[in-house]
């Protein structure tokens, strides 16, 4: 990455903050597409983001394509994918062979995921809003876009997934995750102390949760979860529904 484009990824990154803050701090606003534009500006940057080329989030990224594979490998059946971006995990699941259906609310990034992997169906939707589809659902997927959802929009999302999927259906998210509150706050100061003022800024605002919240989220509508971590940063989060 040269020089002037580092500095449009340090733009991206401080107006989709600036944004943000803006929309958390005025109740009534809900937090999800107001970020597209930025998405869209970020999505002819966005390979070279995630494979490293930005030190701030190296370590964000680090073993990124172990963990789209982690998440790809375990999938099965009729896949959902949300937050497709620019294909990177899509591809992986259409080489698996499996039927996949891609959503993602930024057009230019669906134009690039599009272009790279014409036979995949990819729509406009989020993880809460999506069009219909017309049959039996295995496995939803994402990685590094769950965060975008409060908790509470989190508990929803997830209720509405046990309601889609079948019965031996499987959530598997791969984000950015805190054991603990006391341990997100210790990453929040040791990336101000790297100087790494971004990354800090982000886990501030964005909605990083903790495994326990998820680990409740997910007991709550019948689901069992087990957590992996995959690198400093991010877990695998693998939910399968119980037989009730």
């Amino acid at each position: 990455m040269d020089y002037f484009h580092l500095l449009d990824c340090t733009f991206l990154y401080f107006m989709l903050h600036l944004i943000h803050s803006f929309f958390i701090g005025n109740e009534g606003i809900k937090v999800g597409r107001e970020f597209n534009e930025l998405f869209d500006q970020w999505s002819h940057t966005y390979d070279d983001t995630v494979t490293g080329n930005d030190p701030e989030y190296e370590e964000v990224f680090t073993h990124y394509d172990v963990i789209l594979s982690e998440v790809a490998k375990n999938a099965s059946g009729t896949v959902v994918e949300f937050g497709v971006g620019t294909g990177n995990l899509t591809k992986k699941l259409l080489n698996r062979g499996l039927n996949i259906y891609g959503l993602e609310p930024s057009s230019e990034m669906r134009k690039i995921a599009k272009d790279k992997l014409p036979e995949v169906p990819i729509w406009d939707g989020d993880f809460l809003e999506f069009p219909n589809i017309s049959v039996p659902i295995h496995t939803f997927v994402s990685t590094y876009a769950f965060h975008h959802l409060t908790d509470e929009e989190k508990g929803k999302a997830i209720k509405k997934y046990s309601q889609l999927l079948t019965a031996d259906g499987r959530i598997l998210f791969a984000d950015t995750v805190f054991a603990t509150e006391d341990e997100k706050k210790k990453m929040i100061e040791w990336a101000k102390r790297k100087g790494f003022n971004r990354l800090a800024t982000d886990i501030e605002t964005e909605y990083y949760t903790t495994i326990p919240v998820l680990q409740t989220i997910f007991n709550q509508n019948d689901f069992s979860v087990e957590f992996k971590k995959l690198n400093r940063f991010v877990w695998l989060i693998d939910a399968k529904r119980q037989n009730c």
